[in-house]
């Protein structure tokens, strides 16, 4: 905690300064899973605070930095018999990230997203202040800040939920042969007590699969636990498609716990595919093997970036409700017609929220979150024109994205999903307004990039097929992020009796 506090006093006296000459400055975390573009000039870096200072068995919490990924966290836990309630799938999305960002997974239909499963928040005001926040001090700010992309201030500690890990995840593939189907199944399994996890696949129309997963100690004798985190092993999606292909019944596997819980990370869903396509380079399980290293999420993240095909890929979660979900399917599908979807089902955050969530005749307790995740038309304008419509007609039915993409809305439609005036009191009362808005971070200025496009040689570089790609191949390589998967220890380790 002395380190600590070292490096926050740093931090609240570099935003102090800022403060002090009215001067707007970004926040450096180290690296991101966001999507949206960025520029950055005046950075206050907190990349240091990326430490699990304490795990309390007694209390079944973790104190944690921001900075500290999800597989990190895992690591420190699962020692002490415990782990987090919600663990996002992909291993370097951050504790910081999940509270200030919408963060959710497949046992978010039981705790709800990421920010629900924390106790309290210290956090580094605009002005340098330190406070801290949960329910019983500072409450507004506490649930304010959740969802709100750091507008409000910067997170620097976390006090984190744990519940009781088990070894395994019984894991159960329902096929489903239609969009109506898989969206009612999703609904009734969240219904079912006995499970931990639930989410679903759609391959197509007529293929889907609903998957859940109860939390056990015990595997059948002569049953060989299933991972996915070895060079050899197929990717997760892959291998639900052909489990389920002809499948009469439901196919039940054990997974290992955190080999469950970071089970989309080789191919970042299905997302790693979309690289193999821009390379027209075959799309085999040797070929998967080979370039195994650059198939995991962070390194993904980093060549998607680095290339500037972000600009034309769709990486949206929209969350709706379940009355309008068959509907917001059938316009994505003939519009964009990308498969496969993922289905996650959320339980709703109180209002007023920055989270997505349903209002008047459509409110409920539960959303169901659609993944659509592949290449957009690669001409600019027609890529923003269905991108635009995309928002409009998710609004229409009752829908609202997750804020970590490409958004698009204009301000005033921006802020008829949310409660403007209450989000603007908060950044009224704790100092905030020297802060960039909500609005300003996730809001893609097309205009603004075409412009710097004409000044800027690497855009231009870019922009032409496939410098772009191999330009992000060697961006992700000095990152060194392909060693992290090597050295985790969350990995099942075979033994004879496993």
């Amino acid at each position: 905690m002395d380190r600590h506090q070292r490096v926050v006093a740093q931090v609240s006296a570099t935003v102090k300064e800022y403060f002090s000459r009215k001067e707007p400055f970004r926040i450096s975390h180290g690296s991101t899973n966001s999507t949206r573009p960025s520029v950055k000039r005046r950075v206050v870096d907190i990349s240091e605070l990326s430490n699990v200072i304490k795990v309390d068995t007694a209390s079944r919490t973790a104190l944690v930095e921001p900075n500290v990924p999800m597989d990190r966290l895992v690591e420190a836990t699962l020692p002490h018999g415990l782990v987090p309630p919600v663990v996002m799938e992909f291993p370097g999305i951050t504790v910081g990230g999940g509270y200030a960002g919408t963060a959710g997974e497949s046992s978010s239909f039981k705790y709800g997203f990421f920010d629900r499963t924390i106790n309290s928040v210290e956090m580094v005001m605009a002005d340098g202040e330190v406070l801290t926040a949960s329910e019983k001090q500072n409450a507004d700010l506490f649930r304010g800040a959740a969802g709100a992309v750091g507008t409000l201030g910067i997170t620097t500690l976390v006090e984190l939920q744990l519940i009781k890990a088990k070894r395994f995840v019984k894991t159960t593939y329902h096929l489903t042969k239609s969009v109506s189907n898989a969206i009612e199944q999703v609904k009734q399994q969240t219904k079912n007590e006995q499970n931990d996890y639930v989410d679903g696949i759609l391959f197509s129309k007529d293929h889907g699969v609903i998957i859940t997963g109860e939390m056990t100690d015990d595997i059948p004798t002569g049953i060989k636990p299933r991972t996915f985190s070895n060079r050899w092993d197929p990717w997760f999606y892959l291998h639900v498609e052909e489990q389920t292909r002809y499948a009469s019944d439901p196919v039940t596997e054990y997974i290992p716990l955190a080999e469950y819980m970071f089970r989309y990370d080789r191919g970042g869903f299905w997302v790693g595919r979309s690289a193999f396509k821009y390379m027209n380079f075959p799309f085999t399980r040797f070929t998967r093997w080979f370039l195994d290293d650059f198939c995991h999420t962070r390194m993904l993240y980093r060549a998607l970036q680095a290339s500037g095909e972000v600009r034309r890929y769709v990486v949206q979660d929209m969350a709706l409700p379940y009355s309008n979900a068959e509907r917001f399917i059938d316009y994505t599908t003939e519009t964009f017609d990308i498969w496969p979807l993922w289905l996650c089902p959320l339980k709703q955050s109180p209002q007023p929220t920055m989270h997505p969530h349903t209002k008047g005749d459509l409110a409920s307790d539960q959303m169901l979150n659609i993944g659509l995740w592949g290449f957009g038309p690669a001409d600019k304008e027609k890529f923003l024109e269905k991108n635009r419509q995309l928002e409009k007609t998710l609004g229409d039915l009752g829908g609202m994205k997750w804020l970590y993409a490409h958004t698009y809305y204009q301000e005033q439609e921006f802020w008829n999903q949310f409660d403007r005036k209450w989000h603007e009191s908060l950044r009224k009362k704790y100092r905030a307004t020297t802060f960039p808005t909500v609005h300003h971070k996730v809001h893609v200025d097309i205009a603004k990039h075409k412009e710097m496009a004409k000044t800027h040689w690497d855009l231009w570089f870019k922009s032409f097929w496939p410098l772009g790609g191999f330009w992000g191949i060697w961006k992700s390589m000095l990152s060194g992020d392909w060693r992290i998967p090597k050295r985790s220890t969350w990995r099942w380790k075979r033994t004879s009796n496993s």
